[in-house]
């Protein structure tokens, strides 16, 4: 079990030195660097897996102390994880601000000369369509107000004409 524990506590030490090399590697090897981190984080973990294991398996009067010693692996081990994830989401970052500023750069931009229009035809258009469907509903309302006027009279006469 000591064996494994200063193994570990050997890798974590080394994983902190490789990620002070990340921030100083070229473009080109930043992620072979990325990939060797992450190789080794995921043997730590699996080193913590086995010594947890081998902890329960302790003595009781050693337990409790070796069980301290697996949890401070274990929150270092998790945060170099998130270190290193924190690292790439800044770099992904990076990387496509710099994409955007020179698609930006290389982007030529032109003056609107003549080029420039106002599409209001459509507009009009709609406006006009929908003024004159008004006025066709305003005659048809009052053709057929005129239309029950006609059909009242024509009744106050038949009844007249009846009595």
């Amino acid at each position: 079990m000591d064996t494994l524990y200063r193994q570990t506590n050997k890798q974590i030490h080394e994983v902190q030195t490789h990620m002070g090399q990340l921030e100083k590697a070229d473009a080109q090897f930043v992620h072979l660097v990325e990939n060797e981190i992450q190789a080794r984080i995921d043997q730590i973990f699996s080193n913590l897996e086995r010594l947890e294991i081998l902890t329960s398996k302790e003595p009781p009067n050693r337990r409790q102390n070796a069980k301290l010693r697996m949890d401070q692996l274990k929150y270092d081990c998790q945060h170099l994880q998130t270190a290193l994830k924190n690292f790439q989401h800044q770099r992904y970052t990076r990387e496509q601000q710099e994409r955007e500023r020179e698609e930006l750069l290389s982007r030529t931009f032109t003056t609107n000369d003549a080029d420039t229009s106002i599409a209001i035809d459509e507009s009009l258009q709609f406006n006009t369509s929908v003024v004159n469907a008004h006025k066709g509903m305003d005659d048809l309302l009052g053709s057929g107000s005129s239309i029950l006027t006609g059909l009242r009279d024509q009744r106050m006469t038949l009844k007249v004409l009846l009595l």
